[in-house]
């Protein structure tokens, strides 16, 4: 940016005027200052990052971005860099994952922390022995995976002898995938659109291109793409696209998208029947569906939008629909621990009372749709999790309430669905289960439940 600092003494944190350019050592030390404000206070870390980059405006957007990607880097390494730094500290996690997921050598992790003008104060010679000598070899299975201790019996459940290599696919950084919007445009010729991004097809959707990153995990800003503003294309994880695309949707079908949010799964649907079908989306909380009615016009896809009104007395805006829908898709409220890839501080924010709670709103939402499909009707039932108790566990409880009422699909003839797919996933007992080692997407998981004639 060749901008000149101020000639005054360091600042720990970071006040400086509107020409300063941050180093990398500068950055450094801010993203200690955020990790340390994450940790104090429990907040999520992008309001965190938000609340610093207005407290300190002399940082340009690469800056913020840069300093981001330390935050989010340190986080998802968080237990591994303490252990083999034997210690906790916002610094030490920085220091430790600079060496873990950065691959920085000793000697340049020390060249950034110099103690020079805001950069953070030398290594110490302990920091050095650590940064050195510190392994994993002999860390339990919820530091080498990166991962809390309270979760890792319902993960070992799933994966087995997979745990650490599942856990640490889990803290690498999510690829940045695209989906296609095949209502204006099919992937190749959009490939051949946006070739500056230098996208590839990604492994198994068919509307999904991937996107490479940089070195230090930062992709383009493709929310301001000309191709992304006339609807080409929406940002979307493969493994997001895959589970639209097992739901199954045909055109001439009732839909209901039950908990639409800002309607990414609504497109897909749109997109996957050509707009042929009649399609629902609604959710329970309408600051939620805030986005869809713009992202749906960009699209140029068609649906229907019932939003409840706010308060405590909400109407149920889908009780003219009772037993008449083809297919209901319930995108479940959940832990989200299938996305710890992208939203790192999730996974040490969570408390075995949120596993609870998202349970009995996973129990709601199907007693809900249940109401809705008709006879020979289905419900397609997501989660981006991997713990069994919101998958098979929800499934089964549904299954359990309804007396005979619904079936599951066996896992077997949904796989087949995907094909090209099937061998990478795990067939549970209700489902299928995705996840960042086998399959190269977030952790989501698929159960369809027919409801008998």
């Amino acid at each position: 940016m060749g901008r000149q600092r101020r000639q005054s003494g360091p600042s720990p944190t970071l006040r400086a005027p509107s020409e300063l350019a941050l180093t990398p050592s500068a950055r450094l030390s801010a993203a200690i200052e955020v990790l340390a404000e994450i940790g104090e206070r429990r907040r999520p870390a992008a309001d965190a990052l938000k609340d610093w980059g207005l407290s300190h405006r002399f940082a340009g957007s690469g800056d913020r971005a840069a300093i981001a990607s330390l935050v989010y880097d340190g986080l998802r390494r968080k237990a591994s860099a303490a252990w083999i730094m034997g210690e906790e500290t916002p610094r030490a996690v920085l220091i430790g994952m600079l060496r873990l997921q950065r691959g920085l050598a000793a000697p340049t992790i020390a060249g950034l922390f110099d103690g020079a003008r805001f950069a953070p104060a030398p290594l110490s010679e302990a920091e050095t022995r650590r940064l050195n000598e510190g392994t994993l070899d002999d860390a339990p299975p919820e530091v080498a995976g990166d991962a809390p201790a309270f979760v890792l019996p319902a993960l070992e459940r799933l994966f087995g002898a997979d745990l650490l290599p599942e856990l640490r696919a889990l803290a690498r950084r999510a690829p940045l995938d695209i989906r296609i919007n095949a209502l204006k445009i099919d992937r190749e010729a959009a490939r051949v659109q946006v070739a500056h991004l230098e996208a590839e097809p990604t492994p198994h959707s068919p509307w999904g291109l991937r996107v490479p990153l940089g070195e230090d995990g930062r992709g383009p800003a493709l929310h301001v793409e000309p191709e992304f503003l006339d609807g080409l294309y929406e940002i979307q994880d493969e493994g997001s696209q895959l589970a639209s695309l097992l739901a199954d949707a045909k055109p001439g079908e009732t839909l209901v998208d039950l908990c639409a949010g800002g309607g990414g799964k609504t497109l897909a649907l749109a997109a996957a029947t050509g707009n042929g079908a009649r399609l629902i989306a609604t959710d329970s909380d309408p600051r939620r569906l805030a986005p869809i009615h713009e992202r749906l016009r960009r699209a140029g896809a068609q649906a229907e939008i019932r939003t409840p009104r706010g308060g405590r007395a909400r109407a149920d805006v889908l009780t003219d629909l009772d037993g008449q829908v083809d297919r209901v898709l319930v995108d479940a409220p959940c832990t989200g621990t299938g996305t710890w890839r992208r939203n790192p501080d999730a996974k040490w924010r969570l408390r075995p009372g949120s596993l609870a709670t998202r349970l009995a709103e996973q129990a709601a939402v199907l007693d809900r749709a249940a109401q809705l499909v008709r006879p020979g009707g289905r419900i397609a039932y997501v989660t981006c999790s991997l713990l069994p108790e919101e998958n098979d566990g929800a499934v089964a409880g549904l299954l359990a309430r309804s007396g005979g009422r619904f079936a599951a699909e066996p896992p077997e003839a949904l796989a087949q669905r995907r094909p090209g797919l099937a061998p990478a996933l795990r067939l549970t007992e209700h489902g299928l289960q995705m996840s960042p080692a086998r399959t190269g997407t977030d952790g989501f998981y698929f159960a369809e439940i027919t409801r008998q004639a």
